[in-house]
């Protein structure tokens, strides 16, 4: 058998999307892993009266499948050598972070805008119209859901000056 690596102008190329079936095997991992803690440890009850451990097993049983489903197309495509940054997921575990310090200080909206705005430098190429419309719509997201449907006691602006 010859290699698998195939060059196709400066990326190198596999015979298989790796990339894609690691990412799928771990979705079916994670998914049998919950399922399984949740069987073993709670009650599934019946469909008619359901168990505390009936929705944690069917969550974890769909996981799994679609790990199964993301995994068999990329047995068959080629796949491209994935580009490792290592500050990307630092920057949106920054914006965690950030959130966490920003909400109580500042309020819900501020915090949503802090963790977008912190989260997009992950990204190679900050779009800043795009960053404006993305933090716009998911602060006034999260006010229609935690502020006026869940009715939470939560200060949607806070200003401690």
């Amino acid at each position: 058998m010859g290699p698998d690596i195939h060059r196709e102008g400066n990326e190198p190329m596999f015979s298989r999307d790796y990339r894609d079936i690691v990412g799928g095997l771990l979705l079916v991992f994670l998914g049998l892993v919950f399922a399984g803690y949740a069987y073993v440890q709670y009650d599934l009850g019946t469909l008619r009266r359901m168990g505390p451990g009936m929705f944690p097993v069917m969550l974890g049983g769909t996981l799994a499948l679609l790990g199964v489903f993301h995994t068999i197309p990329a047995l068959t495509r080629p796949g491209v050598m994935p580009e490792i940054r290592i500050f990307s997921p630092l920057f949106v575990l920054a914006g965690c972070a950030v959130f966490a310090l920003t909400l109580l200080a500042f309020g819900l909206v501020p915090a949503v805008i802090a963790i977008t705005v912190v989260s997009s430098m992950a990204e190679l190429e900050i779009r800043p119209l795009r960053l404006v419309l993305l933090s716009a719509a998911l602060s006034l997201i999260a006010w229609l859901i935690f502020g006026i449907g869940f009715g939470l006691n939560l200060p949607m602006f806070r200003w401690p000056f």
